[in-house]
């Protein structure tokens, strides 16, 4: 993948491996200094640990480094066990040898079994952690979180030879789901092809001949707020936020109006991780009590589920408590009339078909919570734009407005907490939605967060 990509996972995982190697050390002290094995084997008893303590500061950072040397983070996500074992066996007893050479030039004395479970013990835990990251990723939860979904555009052989080389180098869930002739297909059918396949991103790679059908690439991939990668040597533009990169060795552009991986990016995967567990727990007991009380006073179920576009246009299924009277959706045609939201957005204040109890639940947005599942489940966001139904998304009549799913969709956002009720041109709320995107910031999570409380609470700005 990027190089980006790469040293962001590769920093974490480094963090990891870092933890679970002083993790390691300390079980194996822990177990020689066990007095029923020493009783057991009449071992002598031990120093204690916090003798040791100061190995910590060469242990945790010499260990990551080591598994660099061997060339442990250069493997494929999913390479073979053989492999990863025989690199992570490497590293394991040169970083076993290299605490007896600091102990032996320090001339301090360990029991020399500390040691060599030490290479045992982080041995297991590090394979164990990489045979956990393999199931995870072969997952159908993994697969939809890691299995990046593109279309390669180009002329006939370069298309081929990108085509051949994904399949012999990549191993980490790219998938190719359409070409686009440059030669012979007209660029308008890319528009068509990114709305059928939900793809994240496109590669270009081209002559310099092709450079006019190249720019009309970019520039339909910048409406529509998704990734394009452009396979060239070198190319001068004017898009902004161009970034340099290699795929595979082979230099590239992206061209991005979202905001790109960082550290950033992964605090508020964590952030919606740690936050969505949180505040299920927080409010189960409510969340039981709505939910009995809706069953007990309108028929029907208690969730209501609906098809809405997620990241890059991609349908999921939506959780809410159900605030509507059954055949709610169906009755929609007959309230056209009174809806009071521009565009392809329908809203109206007081409508018909919500029930008494759906009344109080909006004013508090107690029927949002459910979709802290859709949260857990990778989906969704804690921030970010409303997620908006399918069919309401087909009838967007200026592309530009699909950039709004160039990122996931959120519980809440800036709309949320800017006086929706004031907001009756839909080309506002996307105004305010793209406005997040291009100021995007881990920061700016934690203020639309913060905000979002009193208005919850205060039933502000709900209808």
């Amino acid at each position: 993948m990027l190089r980006r990509d790469r040293h962001i996972r590769m920093q974490i995982h480094q963090l990891m491996d870092a933890c679970l190697f002083a993790l390691a050390f300390w079980l194996a002290y822990l177990l020689r200094s066990n007095p029923d094995i020493m009783d057991e084997f009449g071992l002598d008893p031990v120093s204690p640990f916090k003798d040791y303590v100061w190995l910590y500061l060469l242990l945790i950072p010499a260990a990551p480094l080591i598994l660099e040397a061997q060339g442990f983070y250069n493997r494929p996500l999913l390479c073979s066990r053989r492999t990863t074992a025989w690199h992570l066996f490497k590293a394991c007893s040169f970083t076993a040898l290299g605490l007896v050479l600091a102990l032996f030039f320090l001339r301090m004395q360990i029991a020399r079994s500390v040691l060599i479970w030490f290479g045992f013990m982080s041995f297991v835990l590090v394979f164990a952690k990489e045979e956990l990251l393999r199931m995870a990723v072969r997952s159908r939860f993994g697969q939809s979180q890691y299995r990046r979904r593109f279309i390669l555009i180009g002329t006939t052989e370069e298309t081929e030879k990108m085509r051949r080389e994904l399949k012999l180098k990549s191993q980490e869930g790219i998938e190719i789901l359409a070409e686009l002739n440059l030669h012979t297909t007209p660029i308008e059918q890319l528009v068509t092809l990114l709305h059928e396949h939900s793809v994240n991103g496109v590669i270009v790679s081209a002559k310099h001949s092709y450079f006019d059908q190249v720019e009309t690439v970019l520039r339909a991939c910048e409406l529509e707020g998704v990734e394009a990668w452009l396979v060239a040597e070198f190319f001068k533009t004017q898009i902004s936020r161009t970034t340099f990169d290699d795929f595979y060795g082979r230099p590239i552009l992206v061209f991005r109006t979202t905001p790109e991986g960082s550290w950033q990016s992964v605090l508020k995967q964590l952030l919606d991780l740690v936050g969505a567990l949180l505040l299920l727990i927080i409010s189960l007991p409510v969340l039981l009590i709505v939910g009995l009380v809706i069953k007990l006073t309108s028929p029907g179920p208690v969730l209501f589920r609906q098809q809405r576009s997620g990241l890059n246009g991609q349908p999921f299924t939506i959780y809410k408590f159900r605030t509507m009277v059954t055949n709610a959706e169906q009755l929609q045609h007959e309230l056209a009339a009174m809806n009071e939201m521009s565009g392809p957005v329908f809203k109206v204040s007081n409508d018909p078909r919500v029930t008494r109890i759906g009344t109080f639940l909006r004013k508090f947005s107690l029927d949002e919570f459910p979709q802290l599942f859709n949260v857990l489940r990778g989906e969704m966001s804690l921030v970010g734009p409303r997620p908006l139904p399918v069919n309401e998304v087909k009838q967007f009549n200026d592309l530009a407005h699909r950039r709004r799913l160039s990122v996931k969709p959120g519980l809440t956002c800036l709309w949320q907490i800017s006086g929706r009720n004031d907001v009756s041109d839909f080309r506002d709320w996307v105004r305010l939605d793209l406005e997040y995107i291009d100021n995007w910031s881990f920061w700016l999570d934690l203020k639309i967060l913060w905000r979002t409380v009193p208005v919850v609470l205060t039933g502000a700005g709900a209808k």
